[in-house]
């Protein structure tokens, strides 16, 4: 099964690239005031699921 956390970051960034494939105003550099939000949501779904991954990698590293 599928870690959720990892479903949630993914599908924010499924949001995000169909905004800016039908948005004629977001481009690589620039972003609509959705395009922003939904670039946000998915910078920190990203950062989240990272960070908790560096975490638990932390933890089995051998002494």
């Amino acid at each position: 099964m599928a870690d959720a956390q990892y479903q949630r970051y993914l599908m924010a960034l499924d949001a995000y690239l169909n905004h800016r494939a039908a948005c004629s105003t977001c481009t690589i550099f620039r972003r609509c005031g959705e395009g922003g939000r939904l670039w946000g949501d998915f910078t920190r779904s990203q950062d989240s699921y990272l960070q908790r991954q560096r975490h638990q990698r932390g933890k089995h590293k051998p002494r």
